[in-house]
Parts: C-alpha cells; structure tokens; sequence
C-alpha cells in the first residue's frame, strides 16, 4: 500500500477520486437492477445559477442520503437537472442588453431576443453543475435533465391542453399581482410580505350636495386617487348613514363620485370612510364589482402615472408621483394631515419591488386533487420533516386559490392557444396582453399545433413552477419511472413549500405517472425534508447587497469539499436557522486532519487488516470501551437518520472519532502497541483497524474524498467504499464483567481529567517531569498506571493508598482516587480560588441530586436501581466534598 502523506491535502484528493467514480460510472442508476429501489430528483437550481451555501446545504444531504443507501445495498438514483427560470433569466438578459446596445427585447422582436437568450444560457448557463460536483455530489449525469429539454417541453404542452379540455384551465379578465420590473404578472405564492415605512394621508372629499362639508379619508396610496369611483362606509356606521346615495367630489381629477356602503369596510380603520378604487387593489375591484362601479387603470404596466387630466402626475413613477400627490393635495387645502404608518407591502418574490394590483386577462388554474393531496400529508403516505410544516401545507391548500399561470414573459414555455375569426366588439372588452388588437374579440383554441394560417399563438408563457410540479416523473423514461417512481425523498427548501411541494403532489395525483392507479404508486416521494437557512452570524439572510455570503468555491479552495460539507452539517440543527461562521468550516478541516493522522499512525505500525480477528477475551478494558462506545454511535446514528437529524449525526462522529477513538482509545492502546507483548499489540491493532473500518463507513456519506482515500491506502476493502455495508454494532457478549470493566476505564479517563485540569490551573505542564501521586485504595487501578502515565504525559504516576499531603499541596478530588502534585509550587490563592469553584460545582450537583431523593414522585415511580444509584452518588458526592473543603483549609 502506498504510504500516507505527512499531511492530507485535500486539493489533491479531491478532484482524483471525483475522476475515478465518474470514469467508472459509480454514480449511474440501472433500472434493471434486482437491487431495491431509492431515488432522489434535484430541486432543479437556475441555469443561470451560481453555488451557494444554501446549494451546499441542500445537495449536501442529498448526497448523504444516495451515498448511504448505496451502502445499505440499494439502487440509487439521484437525478440532477436545471430551470430554465423564466423571468430570472429574461431579466438578466435584458439587463446585458441594455448595458451593451441600450436596448430592450421589443427592440429586437421575439425570434431575436430568444437567439440572444439562447447564447446567453450557452455561455453562462451550468456552471453550477460543474460547482456541483466539485462540491462531490454523487449524481447519475447521464440522465441530467433541463425543464426546456424537447420531451419536457411537449409533456408541459400536453398538460396544458389536458386540463384545459377538462375545465380546469381557463383565461379570465381578473385582478392579478403584477410586477412592474419584470412586467408580467405573478401568483400569490410569488408575493412576500414585507414591513415598509410610509405615511396614512387624511385626505378631505368634499360633499357635492352639501359644499362645505367633507369627509376625511385615510389612505396610503394619493397616487391613485384619480382611479378613484366612490366612497364607501360600512352600513351599520351611524356616523355616515345620511350621506348614502350622495356624492363626493373626487379631488385629483375633480369628478363626482358616489357615497355607498359595504359590509367589508372596517369601521375602526382611519375615520372609517375609505376611498373604492377597483383597479388598483383586490378588495375595492371586489367591492366595485358588487356594486357595478367603472374601473379606472392610472398605472402604466411599468409602474408608471398615466392620467392626462392631471398633468403635474402624468408619467411620473408610481412612488415619486405619491410624493407629489400629497403635494398637490395641501396646495388645494385637501390634505387634512400626514402621520407616519408601518404596514405590510406585498413584494415581487422575482424583482424584489412592490407588486401592485392590477387587471389584467390573464389564463387560471382551477387546482384539481385538492382533497386528495390533503388526505396523503394527514395519513402520513408522504411524511414532512420537520413534520410541524404539515399544518403550514395544510392551511395553504384549505384555503387554496386558483393560481394564475400565465406569464408575460418571451422565455419559457410558450401557452399552446391560438387566436383567429377575429370579430368587431366595442373598445377595451375582451382585450389580451400581448400584440392582439383590442377592439376585436377572437376565436380561442387550445390545442399544441397552429389551426392554420391565419391563426395567432398567445405571447405569454407559463409559469415556471408550471413546468416544474412534473419534475418528479417527467425527468423519467418509461424504463425508470418503473423502478425508481415514487421517489424515496425530496430534500427542498421551506419557503417553496406552495410553489413546489405541493403542486408536484397534487400533479402526481391528477396525472397518475405511477405502475397502477392506486393513490400510494402516484404520490411523488413518500418523505421530505425541508432543510433550514443559512444564515451570517448577527442572524441576517445572506445576500451579494450586505456582503455577507461566501463563495463556496473558496471555502472548497481553503478547507477542502468533505471540510465544507462536515462542518456545514455539524451547524445544521433541524427546524432551526444556521449561523454561520467560518471557524466552524475550519473545524471540519480540523478534523479531516484528526482522522488523517491517526490513520497515518495506523499505517506506520505495519499493514492493516481489512477483516481482523478480534479475540474478545483478550481485548484490553480499553478496547472493550471503545467498541461499546461504537456500539452507542451507531445506534445514535441510525436513530438520527430516521428522523433526518443531520447534525446529530455529524456531531456523534466528531465526538466519538476526536475524543473517544484517538483521544482515548488510541493514546491508551499505545501501551500494547509499543509493548513486547505482541498479542497485546496485534489484539490492540486489530481493534485499530476494525474501528477505523467502521469510522470509515459511517463517515463516508459525509466526507466522501477522504473516507475513499483512506479507504484505499489502508487497504481496508478491495473496492470502492462507497458500495461497503455499513457497519453493525459488534456483540460484545462474550466479554466476561462487562460492567467492572467499564468502571475501571471510567476511573482512568476521570483520573486523566482531573490530573490534566490540575497540572493547568497549577501552571505545571505535563512535558515536565512530574511525578503526581494517586491516592486509591483501588487495587485494579495498578496493573494500569503505565497507561495512566502515558495518558497524563507525566514521568511516573505513583500509587501510595496512604498518602499524606502536606499542607497546600495541590489535589484533584475524583470519585476513584485523588491526585496531588506533590514538589508543585502552587499559588496559595489561585489553588484557593480552583478549590472554591470545585467545591461550588459539588455543592451544586448534590442540591441537584437531593432535590430528587426528597421528592416523593420521583423516589416512589422510578425504577428502585436508579433510586439506589442517587444515593450512592450523594454519598460520593459528600465525601468528595469534605476531601476538597479539607485541602482548602491545609491552604496557608
């Protein structure tokens, strides 16, 4: 075997073992396989995307889980792909070509802007992919999939036409979300509610019939007073009752308008009287609607005034024309006062800027299989974790409505409705975004081939979460939907628990993708697991704006992939938000070097054994422990993975590899190794090796470079580990006084911490020649003072049972016997203040301890071996404390 390098350089690694698993095509799933089936599709990240620290996250539990399931003997596929991610792309585009030509894409018509994209995506689209796998994300490349790739495109047309044909697709002249910077419309699920500052105008209407007298009325919005067509009031308002049936004078654009009342007002809201502007917000276009009121549109597309009778607010942007709005009313004694108000702004989840309501004809979908995708969340066929987003699922879909998918967008996938047989109708009915005109009414088909000559298609495309909620089987052919559909897990954010999750059920339900039409072969994965965001360290969201998001690129550069992904994972809590901080990523470069080194140590004592004898009545009491801590560990981690606890999973490691295999076991089993005994050293490498081979495994899903390095070089398998079993716990029965055994270990590791502690704060470090003193009247404590000399890096610990300290020597009291440092020149009042907080800390664990043997509850229900066990542990407790209060008082 060749030897291990003094220092583990996992630039060199890395990119070596990626290579080799693509080469030997390690990653590619076979649907002709007897082996049992677990797959995982990709949240398919933006063409255009770049990796992030939430893309390490996400992929890497992904890959953890097809990396284990390998090893638990199945079929894995995990299938990666891209989003076209319509708006997102067009929008960067558009914004090159501005840059570059100061030009927009009507500039260059549909064919030529579409070109242009094309080249675009060509030179910077899947990059990430690439990022991908450097970051080591085992995925089968030979299916990679992009929502625009030619069978995707005709399966999203397909759909489209099919549930147009049963009703429940339909296009509708409705108040919409539109977003003025991209200018297409977007679905509620796409609108996020932000906390804006801005002020409550109290704008004065007067009375027609009663000049005057006028209303106050509390707005946010003066721009759109123009848009204004009545005045309401709630019916049971007296304040109010004689003024229905009058009219106000509107004060931008003076016109009269009507005074009417609606049970919708809220009569506590500003003075109770609100302005009804049915184009520009969804409760007044519904109001307006009840009560047959004109909608009137003063907003351009963009955002802009677009009012003539009102020339100081004509073409101004929509926020500067508030401004001035205001102006214009305290220029004319309308403006009664301005206060300062927070509220709730709905914010373009694409751009990032204000929607605004908006009419607008636009296509429907009437959600099919709502019951249903209900039904399979409650009766646990798909299971959430954290499973509290169960209840958030099932508000949303209570309380669905239907989602507008049609996008004003060029890029995309184009609605498949062609209009014809176009007829005269009066002005601005019928009217369609788009270059129809509007003063004619057409003939609609919905159908995937043009009718004829003649016959225009629609310029909208659909939503892009449209195309995406097929992800889960139209990724697939035939041959592989078979074997791998329904999906094992979907690992995805929370926040596209609407856009995504729950379309893609609700799709697998209405479409019946599965082998029979039973509701348990449709459903699209039977767990999923919404992963946390990653946060900076003050708790903010990462963002290019505040400059607190790493390229994970360079973090890869610096620590190494397997040093990302394990120290990533270690902050990863489940249902929380991560901090994050650099210094935890260091940590899992940290300990890559850890094991690296001990492995090195291994391999410097002779060959290892991939399969090693282990003769358990001859394993020292240290070995013994450790296998009985691998035992924990495993069972730790099995329980863990069930409930996708990942940082549990990576801490239990991190504990157990750092502190109870190479802190413990291996500077303690050195005694055999160095020893003349040769079964002691061959027992004590065995159990190296057995445990190394385990550590290995169970790592290997989360530092996959470095386990296979290992792996390799220790010679521990002849293949790839990625395809080893996991490990088993080891029975142990045959192992005589299992319990004394343990107790012996548990004295030797608290006399090391005790002595270790007490050689720090007494400024002696071990790499002097100490000779510290134990006293014990435990007479198996002697056959391991040379273990326990090599564990406190001390010259010799001496064993005298009857020892008499002289007074203010400095002493650790432990449960097994006390170490003194006897030629130590201690501090008098540093020793004072360690023995006062020694004494506190054992004061405060008997309060504890008694607290429970005097509660009557806990002394009657529990178990009477624990009972006993609290008491056994006071008494220890007390004795330790009157040793520790006894050096106090020897102190001059």
């Amino acid at each position: 075997m060749a030897e291990l390098p003094k220092r583990y350089d996992p630039n060199a690694v890395e990119p070596k073992w990626y290579r080799r698993w693509i080469e030997h095509g390690d990653f590619v799933a076979n649907p002709e396989s007897s082996k049992p089936a677990f797959s995982i599709v990709m949240p398919p990240p933006n063409i255009t995307g770049m990796l992030t620290l939430g893309h390490v996250l996400n992929d890497t539990i992904q890959d953890i889980l097809a990396r284990r399931a390998r090893m638990q003997g199945f079929e894995v596929l995990w299938l990666p792909g891209m989003d076209h991610a319509g708006i997102g792309t067009q929008t960067a585009v558009e914004k090159y070509l501005r840059k570059t030509e100061n030009k927009t894409r009507h500039d260059l018509g549909r064919e030529e802007f579409l070109r242009r994209v094309l080249e675009w995506q060509d030179k910077h689209g899947g990059i990430i992919i690439e990022q991908l796998k450097r970051l080591g994300c085992s995925c089968d490349w030979s299916r990679q999939r992009y929502t625009l790739d030619d069978a995707y495109a005709a399966a999203v047309q397909k759909v489209f036409v099919d549930l147009y044909d049963k009703g429940l697709i339909y296009r509708g002249r409705r108040m919409i979300n539109w977003d003025p910077a991209a200018q297409t419309a977007v679905s509620d699920e796409e609108v996020i509610s932000k906390p804006q500052k801005g002020y409550l105008y109290f704008v004065r209407y007067e009375i027609a019939e009663e000049p005057g007298r006028f209303l106050e009325v509390a707005t946010t919005r003066p721009e759109t007073i123009m848009a204004d067509t009545a005045m309401e009031f709630h019916p049971g308002d007296k304040r109010y009752l004689d003024l229905l049936g009058k009219h106000a004078w509107r004060p931008l654009a003076r016109e009269k308008i009507p005074i009417i009342a609606d049970e919708a007002i809220d009569p506590e809201f500003g003075t109770g009287v609100l302005k009804v502007t049915p184009a520009h917000d969804a409760l007044d276009f519904e109001i307006g609607q009840r009560h047959d009121l004109p909608t009137i549109d003063v907003l351009t597309p963009a955002g802009r005034v677009n009012c003539p009778a009102v020339p100081e607010l004509h073409g101004l942007e929509r926020f500067e024309a508030r401004k001035k709005a205001a102006e214009l009313l305290e220029a004319r004694g309308l403006l009664a006062k301005a206060e300062p108000y927070e509220n709730n702004i709905g914010f373009s989840d694409r751009s990032d800027v204000p929607i605004e309501p908006r009419i607008s004809e636009q296509w429907f979908l009437r959600y099919p299989r709502t019951k249903e995708a209900l039904a399979v969340v409650r009766d646990h066929l798909i299971r959430f974790f954290p499973a509290h987003w169960e209840k958030v699922y099932t508000q949303w879909l209570e309380n669905i409505r239907d989602w507008c998918i049609s996008r004003q967008v060029w890029w995309g996938h184009r609605i498949p409705a062609w209009y014809g047989n176009r007829k005269p109708i009066s002005s601005g009915q019928g009217k369609h975004p788009g270059n129809l005109n509007d003063a004619y009414s057409v003939e609609v088909r919905v159908q995937i081939e043009s009718p004829g000559e003649g016959w225009i298609q629609d310029p909208d495309t659909v939503d892009t979460w449209f195309s995406s909620w097929l992800w889960a089987y139209e990724t697939m052919d035939p041959q592989t939907q078979k074997k791998f559909y329904p999906t094992s897990v979907l690992v995805t954010a929370a926040d596209i628990i609407f856009f995504w999750v729950a379309r893609m059920i609700i799709a697998g339900l209405e479409f019946k993708p599965g082998k029979s039409s039973k509701i348990e072969d449709n459903i699209p994965f039977h767990h999923v697991f919404f992963t946390s965001i990653v946060r900076d360290s003050q708790g903010r969201k990462m963002s290019k704006s505040l400059g607190n998001s790493p390229d994970p690129l360079e973090l890869i550069d610096k620590y190494g992939a397997d040093g990302l992904r394990f120290g990533l994972m270690r902050i990863a809590p489940t249902g929380q938000d991560i901090r994050f901080d650099e210094r935890q990523i260091e940590e899992g470069r940290n300990f890559a070097t850890k094991l690296w080194n001990v492995a090195r140590f291994r391999q410097i004592q002779g060959p290892s054994d991939p399969a090693p004898a282990i003769d358990q009545q001859k394993l020292s009491i240290y070995a013994v422990e450790v296998l009985a801590r691998l035992n924990d560990t495993i069972d730790a981690i099995d329980t863990a993975y069930r409930e996708y606890q990942f940082n549990t999973v990576a801490q239990r490691l991190y504990d157990f590899v750092w502190s109870d295999y190479c802190d413990w076991f291996v500077e303690a089993a050195k005694t055999d190794i160095f020893s003349e005994d040769e079964t002691k050293k061959r027992s004590a490498l065995a159990v190296m090796d057995l445990v190394l081979s385990a550590v290995l495994r169970l790592l290997h899903p989360f530092m996959p470079h470095l386990t296979e390095e290992l792996w390799s070089l220790l010679g521990l398998g002849e293949a790839s580990i990625q395809f080893a079993l996991l490990p088993k716990k080891i029975a142990l029965d045959h192992i005589s006084d299992l319990g004394s055994k343990h107790h012996l270990v548990s004295a030797i590791y608290g006399i090391t911490q005790a002595g270790r502690n007490l050689m720090a704060v007494s400024n002696m470090p071990a790499q002097r020649k100490l000779r510290p003193i134990l006293r014990s009247d435990d007479k198996s404590i002697c056959g391991e003072l040379p273990t326990l000399t090599r564990l406190l890096k001390v010259e010799e610990v001496v064993l005298e049972p009857e020892y008499e300290a002289p007074a203010g020597t400095p002493v650790a009291v432990t449960p097994f016997g006390d170490v003194f440092l006897p030629k130590a020149a201690a501090d008098q009042e540093r020793e004072r203040e360690r023995l006062n907080k020694e004494i506190a800390r054992i004061e405060d664990e008997i309060r504890t301890v008694e607290a429970k043997l005097q509660n009557n509850a806990f002394v009657e229900r529990a178990p009477a071996a624990v009972v006993e066990d609290h008491r056994r542990r006071l008494k220890g407790l007390n004795a330790q404390l009157a040793k520790l209060k006894q050096a106090r008082e020897g102190l001059s």
